[in-house]
């Protein structure tokens, strides 16, 4: 039997990466992290869309693959434990460059928090309800350089999955193993 203080520090711990995960995911169009991170039964209500975990990640993973470059940070992580459910805020910040409407590209930057109910099931936390509350957002158009102009010697890009060099070194310790 694990200490209770200690359980909670676990706990708090094990949602704080199923945080990560979802940021990973959304910014590396990963949808095997983005499943990994709720539950299959949950809600998530973000912005225009408002419906199952399921539809908000089909529906992000077709808006991404028009995304040129997303961006997600976690942090002020505010974890409310009650057995196996914890009422949690995160603030984000993101930054997002794709096409608007009209098909012409534009930065966003935005902000805010996510509000979820996480729930325990067995001995993983996972989004069983979310609610993203905007803070903050501010847009500009694109820069009017190309991106290898722009980045120059800085190298590797981002990418989504599999061409991030995240997913080279995942590749590379499971060949060690």
């Amino acid at each position: 039997m694990t200490d209770p203080a200690v359980q909670a520090l676990l706990d708090k711990d094990a949602i704080r990466e199923c945080l990560f995960r979802y940021c990973r995911g959304i910014d590396r169009q990963d949808e095997e992290a983005l499943r990994a991170s709720y539950w299959p039964d949950a809600t998530d209500r973000h912005g225009p869309y408002s419906g199952s975990a399921e539809g908000f990640i089909a529906w992000a993973l077709a808006a991404l693959k028009k995304s040129e470059r997303s961006v997600h940070m976690i942090g002020n992580i505010a974890i409310a434990l009650s057995g196996s459910v914890a009422a949690v805020e995160s603030y984000f910040s993101a930054l997002q460059r794709g096409p608007d409407a009209s098909g012409r590209n534009i930065e966003v930057f935005l902000a805010g928090r996510y509000v979820d109910r996480f729930e325990k099931r067995g001995d993983e936390w996972r989004v069983a309800a979310r609610t993203v509350v905007y803070d903050w957002i501010h847009e500009s158009g694109a820069p009017k350089s190309e991106e290898s102009e722009r980045f120059g010697v800085r190298k590797p890009q981002g990418g989504a999955k599999p061409h991030d060099p995240y997913y080279d070194l995942l590749a590379q310790m499971t060949a060690q193993r």
